[in-house]
Protein backbone atom coordinates (compact mmCIF):
# COMPACT_ATOMS: atom_id res chain seq x y z
CA UNK A 1 0.00 0.00 0.00
CA UNK A 2 1.45 3.34 -1.04
CA UNK A 3 1.94 5.98 1.61
CA UNK A 4 -0.08 9.19 1.48
CA UNK A 5 1.73 12.33 0.36
CA UNK A 6 2.90 14.56 3.17
CA UNK A 7 0.48 17.34 4.08
CA UNK A 8 2.21 20.72 4.38
CA UNK A 9 1.04 24.34 4.61
CA UNK A 10 3.63 25.28 1.95
CA UNK A 11 3.77 24.95 -1.83
CA UNK A 12 7.30 24.05 -2.91
CA UNK A 13 8.99 25.51 -6.01
CA UNK A 14 12.33 24.49 -7.43
CA UNK A 15 14.55 27.26 -8.74
CA UNK A 16 13.58 26.42 -12.33
CA UNK A 17 9.86 26.33 -11.54
CA UNK A 18 10.02 29.70 -9.84
CA UNK A 19 12.19 31.39 -12.46
CA UNK A 20 9.73 30.29 -15.16
CA UNK A 21 7.24 32.70 -13.58
CA UNK A 22 9.42 35.58 -14.76
CA UNK A 23 8.23 34.97 -18.32
CA UNK A 24 4.71 35.98 -17.28
CA UNK A 25 5.89 38.90 -15.17
CA UNK A 26 5.54 42.42 -16.53
CA UNK A 27 8.10 45.18 -16.06
CA UNK A 28 11.28 43.42 -17.17
CA UNK A 29 14.53 44.90 -15.93
CA UNK A 30 15.69 47.98 -17.81
CA UNK A 31 19.27 49.17 -18.32
CA UNK A 32 18.72 51.79 -15.62
CA UNK A 33 17.48 49.11 -13.22
CA UNK A 34 20.53 46.97 -13.89
CA UNK A 35 22.90 49.87 -13.22
CA UNK A 36 21.12 50.74 -9.97
CA UNK A 37 21.07 47.15 -8.76
CA UNK A 38 24.72 46.66 -9.68
CA UNK A 39 25.66 49.72 -7.65
CA UNK A 40 24.42 48.03 -4.47
CA UNK A 41 27.69 46.09 -4.32
CA UNK A 42 26.03 42.92 -3.06
CA UNK A 43 27.32 39.42 -3.92
CA UNK A 44 24.46 38.51 -6.23
CA UNK A 45 24.24 38.11 -9.99
CA UNK A 46 21.72 39.89 -12.15
CA UNK A 47 20.46 36.51 -13.35
CA UNK A 48 19.46 35.81 -9.74
CA UNK A 49 17.63 39.13 -9.60
CA UNK A 50 15.73 38.35 -12.77
CA UNK A 51 14.97 34.70 -11.93
CA UNK A 52 14.02 35.10 -8.26
CA UNK A 53 13.25 38.70 -7.36
CA UNK A 54 11.33 39.78 -10.44
CA UNK A 55 8.63 37.10 -9.92
CA UNK A 56 8.72 37.75 -6.17
CA UNK A 57 8.11 41.46 -6.61
CA UNK A 58 5.16 40.69 -8.88
CA UNK A 59 3.69 38.24 -6.38
CA UNK A 60 4.04 40.79 -3.59
CA UNK A 61 2.16 43.31 -5.72
CA UNK A 62 -0.79 40.91 -5.72
CA UNK A 63 -0.68 40.76 -1.92
CA UNK A 64 -0.45 44.56 -1.68
CA UNK A 65 -3.39 45.05 -4.06
CA UNK A 66 -5.51 42.48 -2.22
CA UNK A 67 -4.79 44.07 1.16
CA UNK A 68 -5.63 47.55 -0.18
CA UNK A 69 -8.91 46.30 -1.64
CA UNK A 70 -9.87 44.60 1.62
CA UNK A 71 -9.02 47.71 3.64
CA UNK A 72 -11.00 49.96 1.31
CA UNK A 73 -14.05 47.68 1.37
CA UNK A 74 -13.84 47.41 5.16
CA UNK A 75 -13.67 51.18 5.62
CA UNK A 76 -16.64 51.63 3.28
CA UNK A 77 -18.66 48.95 5.10
CA UNK A 78 -17.84 50.40 8.53
CA UNK A 79 -18.38 53.97 7.41
CA UNK A 80 -14.92 54.99 8.51
CA UNK A 81 -12.35 57.05 6.65
CA UNK A 82 -8.66 57.38 7.29
CA UNK A 83 -5.43 57.09 5.37
CA UNK A 84 -4.23 53.67 4.16
CA UNK A 85 -1.45 52.14 6.22
CA UNK A 86 1.79 50.75 4.75
CA UNK A 87 2.01 47.13 3.66
CA UNK A 88 4.73 45.71 5.93
CA UNK A 89 7.11 42.97 4.78
CA UNK A 90 9.46 41.22 7.21
CA UNK A 91 12.79 39.70 6.16
CA UNK A 92 14.35 37.37 8.74
CA UNK A 93 17.31 34.99 8.89
CA UNK A 94 20.72 34.39 10.38
CA UNK A 95 23.70 36.71 10.54
CA UNK A 96 25.58 36.47 7.20
CA UNK A 97 22.81 34.56 5.40
CA UNK A 98 22.13 37.50 3.06
CA UNK A 99 18.86 38.85 4.46
CA UNK A 100 20.12 42.44 4.08
CA UNK A 101 20.73 41.79 0.38
CA UNK A 102 17.24 40.33 0.02
CA UNK A 103 15.70 43.34 1.78
CA UNK A 104 17.60 45.87 -0.37
CA UNK A 105 16.74 44.03 -3.58
CA UNK A 106 13.06 43.92 -2.66
CA UNK A 107 13.10 47.65 -1.98
CA UNK A 108 14.62 48.33 -5.39
CA UNK A 109 12.36 45.94 -7.27
CA UNK A 110 9.08 46.90 -5.61
CA UNK A 111 9.70 50.62 -6.06
CA UNK A 112 9.67 50.05 -9.84
CA UNK A 113 5.97 49.21 -9.76
CA UNK A 114 3.51 52.10 -10.31
CA UNK A 115 1.33 51.01 -7.36
CA UNK A 116 4.20 51.12 -4.83
CA UNK A 117 6.59 53.95 -5.73
CA UNK A 118 7.43 54.68 -2.07
CA UNK A 119 9.23 51.74 -0.48
CA UNK A 120 11.23 52.16 2.72
CA UNK A 121 13.59 49.79 4.54
CA UNK A 122 14.26 49.69 8.28
CA UNK A 123 16.59 47.27 10.06
CA UNK A 124 15.97 46.24 13.64
CA UNK A 125 19.67 46.85 14.39
CA UNK A 126 18.61 50.40 15.21
CA UNK A 127 16.56 49.03 18.10
CA UNK A 128 19.46 47.25 19.77
CA UNK A 129 20.17 48.57 23.22
CA UNK A 130 23.20 50.91 23.28
CA UNK A 131 26.49 49.24 24.18
CA UNK A 132 26.62 51.05 27.52
CA UNK A 133 23.27 49.55 28.48
CA UNK A 134 24.26 46.10 27.21
CA UNK A 135 27.40 46.28 29.33
CA UNK A 136 25.39 47.38 32.36
CA UNK A 137 23.12 44.36 31.89
CA UNK A 138 26.11 42.08 31.10
CA UNK A 139 24.66 41.29 27.66
CA UNK A 140 27.46 42.33 25.28
CA UNK A 141 28.24 38.66 24.64
CA UNK A 142 24.59 38.17 23.65
CA UNK A 143 24.23 41.08 21.24
CA UNK A 144 21.65 40.09 18.63
CA UNK A 145 19.79 37.77 21.01
CA UNK A 146 16.16 38.80 21.70
CA UNK A 147 16.98 40.27 25.11
CA UNK A 148 19.52 42.71 23.59
CA UNK A 149 16.82 44.78 21.84
CA UNK A 150 14.70 47.66 23.08
CA UNK A 151 11.53 45.70 22.51
CA UNK A 152 9.20 48.45 23.71
CA UNK A 153 10.70 50.99 21.31
CA UNK A 154 10.42 48.57 18.38
CA UNK A 155 6.81 47.73 19.22
CA UNK A 156 6.00 51.43 19.58
CA UNK A 157 7.57 52.10 16.15
CA UNK A 158 5.58 49.30 14.50
CA UNK A 159 2.38 50.42 16.21
CA UNK A 160 2.87 53.96 14.93
CA UNK A 161 3.46 52.64 11.40
CA UNK A 162 0.33 50.51 11.43
CA UNK A 163 -1.71 53.28 13.07
CA UNK A 164 -1.17 55.37 9.96
CA UNK A 165 1.03 58.06 11.49
CA UNK A 166 2.29 60.15 8.54
CA UNK A 167 5.83 60.47 9.95
CA UNK A 168 7.65 57.97 12.17
CA UNK A 169 11.32 57.66 13.05
CA UNK A 170 13.73 54.88 13.97
CA UNK A 171 17.16 54.98 15.64
CA UNK A 172 20.26 54.54 13.48
CA UNK A 173 22.86 51.84 14.08
CA UNK A 174 26.45 51.90 12.81
CA UNK A 175 28.14 48.60 12.02
CA UNK A 176 31.46 50.45 12.01
CA UNK A 177 31.28 51.74 15.58
CA UNK A 178 29.10 48.75 16.54
CA UNK A 179 26.62 50.92 18.41
CA UNK A 180 23.58 53.18 18.16
CA UNK A 181 24.47 56.60 16.71
CA UNK A 182 23.38 59.23 19.27
CA UNK A 183 21.10 61.92 17.88
CA UNK A 184 20.58 60.28 14.47
CA UNK A 185 17.21 59.02 13.26
CA UNK A 186 15.80 57.51 10.10
CA UNK A 187 12.59 59.26 9.12
CA UNK A 188 9.81 57.28 7.44
CA UNK A 189 7.05 59.28 5.74
CA UNK A 190 3.89 57.43 4.64
CA UNK A 191 5.47 54.70 2.50
CA UNK A 192 3.39 52.38 0.35
CA UNK A 193 5.53 49.48 1.55
CA UNK A 194 7.78 49.19 4.58
CA UNK A 195 10.37 46.39 4.70
CA UNK A 196 11.57 45.43 8.20
CA UNK A 197 14.76 43.36 8.25
CA UNK A 198 16.16 41.64 11.32
CA UNK A 199 17.29 38.48 13.06
CA UNK A 200 14.40 37.89 15.42
CA UNK A 201 11.47 39.68 13.79
CA UNK A 202 9.38 36.50 13.40
CA UNK A 203 9.44 35.49 17.04
CA UNK A 204 5.99 34.82 18.52
CA UNK A 205 4.51 36.69 21.43
CA UNK A 206 5.86 35.85 24.88
CA UNK A 207 3.58 34.53 27.61
CA UNK A 208 3.26 36.48 30.85
CA UNK A 209 3.15 34.99 34.34
CA UNK A 210 -0.62 35.54 34.28
CA UNK A 211 -1.01 33.33 31.20
CA UNK A 212 -1.70 36.18 28.78
CA UNK A 213 0.54 37.11 25.85
CA UNK A 214 2.55 40.19 25.04
CA UNK A 215 2.19 41.88 21.66
CA UNK A 216 4.80 40.64 19.17
CA UNK A 217 6.56 42.56 16.39
CA UNK A 218 5.37 39.86 13.99
CA UNK A 219 1.75 40.83 14.73
CA UNK A 220 2.25 43.90 12.51
CA UNK A 221 3.49 42.10 9.38
CA UNK A 222 1.44 41.58 6.23
CA UNK A 223 3.96 39.23 4.62
CA UNK A 224 7.14 37.61 5.92
CA UNK A 225 10.22 36.06 4.31
CA UNK A 226 12.82 33.80 5.92
CA UNK A 227 16.19 33.50 4.20
CA UNK A 228 17.47 30.00 4.90
CA UNK A 229 20.70 28.04 4.41
CA UNK A 230 22.62 25.21 6.02
CA UNK A 231 24.52 26.41 9.13
CA UNK A 232 27.86 25.21 7.74
CA UNK A 233 27.35 27.33 4.61
CA UNK A 234 26.45 30.38 6.69
CA UNK A 235 29.56 29.88 8.81
CA UNK A 236 31.70 29.89 5.65
CA UNK A 237 30.02 33.09 4.44
CA UNK A 238 30.53 34.71 7.85
CA UNK A 239 34.25 33.88 7.78
CA UNK A 240 34.60 35.16 4.19
CA UNK A 241 32.91 38.42 5.19
CA UNK A 242 35.10 38.76 8.27
CA UNK A 243 38.25 38.34 6.14
CA UNK A 244 37.04 40.94 3.64
CA UNK A 245 36.18 43.48 6.35
CA UNK A 246 39.80 43.63 7.51
CA UNK A 247 40.65 45.93 4.59
CA UNK A 248 37.39 47.90 4.64
CA UNK A 249 35.29 48.66 7.74
CA UNK A 250 37.75 47.17 10.24
CA UNK A 251 40.57 49.38 8.97
CA UNK A 252 38.76 52.62 9.84
CA UNK A 253 40.10 54.50 12.86
CA UNK A 254 36.61 54.74 14.37
CA UNK A 255 35.88 51.03 13.89
CA UNK A 256 34.97 49.01 16.96
CA UNK A 257 36.84 46.09 15.37
CA UNK A 258 39.98 47.99 14.33
CA UNK A 259 42.17 45.58 16.33
CA UNK A 260 41.16 42.86 13.86
CA UNK A 261 42.40 44.79 10.80
CA UNK A 262 45.98 43.50 11.00
CA UNK A 263 45.28 39.87 11.81
CA UNK A 264 46.82 37.24 9.57
CA UNK A 265 44.46 35.05 7.55
CA UNK A 266 44.86 32.21 10.03
CA UNK A 267 44.25 34.46 13.03
CA UNK A 268 41.24 36.08 11.36
CA UNK A 269 39.67 32.70 10.59
CA UNK A 270 40.16 31.58 14.19
CA UNK A 271 38.57 34.77 15.55
CA UNK A 272 35.66 34.56 13.11
CA UNK A 273 35.03 30.90 13.97
CA UNK A 274 35.07 31.68 17.67
CA UNK A 275 32.54 34.53 17.28
CA UNK A 276 30.32 32.42 15.04
CA UNK A 277 30.35 29.34 17.25
CA UNK A 278 29.94 31.10 20.60
CA UNK A 279 27.45 33.84 19.65
CA UNK A 280 25.89 33.69 16.19
CA UNK A 281 25.36 29.93 15.88
CA UNK A 282 23.73 29.57 19.33
CA UNK A 283 21.44 32.52 18.51
CA UNK A 284 20.55 30.90 15.18
CA UNK A 285 19.78 27.54 16.76
CA UNK A 286 17.95 28.84 19.82
CA UNK A 287 16.07 31.87 18.49
CA UNK A 288 16.23 32.49 14.75
CA UNK A 289 15.83 29.09 13.05
CA UNK A 290 12.80 28.08 15.16
CA UNK A 291 10.84 30.97 13.55
CA UNK A 292 11.43 29.63 10.02
CA UNK A 293 8.05 27.91 9.83
CA UNK A 294 6.21 31.13 10.72
CA UNK A 295 7.21 32.80 7.45
CA UNK A 296 4.96 33.20 4.41
CA UNK A 297 7.90 32.48 2.14
CA UNK A 298 11.14 30.57 2.77
CA UNK A 299 14.07 31.20 0.41
CA UNK A 300 16.52 28.31 0.68
CA UNK A 301 20.06 28.98 -0.52
CA UNK A 302 22.77 26.66 -1.76
CA UNK A 303 26.47 26.83 -0.97
CA UNK A 304 27.03 29.42 -3.74
CA UNK A 305 24.47 31.88 -2.25
CA UNK A 306 21.95 31.20 -5.04
CA UNK A 307 18.36 30.39 -4.11
CA UNK A 308 17.61 26.78 -4.99
CA UNK A 309 14.21 26.16 -3.43
CA UNK A 310 11.24 28.28 -2.36
CA UNK A 311 8.44 27.35 0.03
CA UNK A 312 5.35 29.57 -0.26
CA UNK A 313 2.63 29.31 2.36
CA UNK A 314 -0.64 28.26 0.81
CA UNK A 315 -3.39 30.95 0.69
Amino acid sequence: MSSSPAVTPFTEFSRNQWSALAEATPLPLTDADLRRLSSLGDPIGLDEVDAIYRPLSALLQLYVAAKRDLNERSRHFLGRGGRPTPFVIAVAGSVAVGKSTTARLLREMMARWPATPRVELVTTDGFLLPNAELERRELMHRKGFPESYDRRALLRFMSDVKSGRPVVSAPVYSHVVYDIVPGQEQTIESPDVLIVEGLNVLQPARATQQGTFHLAVSDFFDFSIYVDARPEHIENWYIERFLALRTTAFSRRDSYFRNYAHLSDEEAVQHAQRIWRTINLPNLVQNVAPTRGRANLILSKGADHSIQRLLLRKP
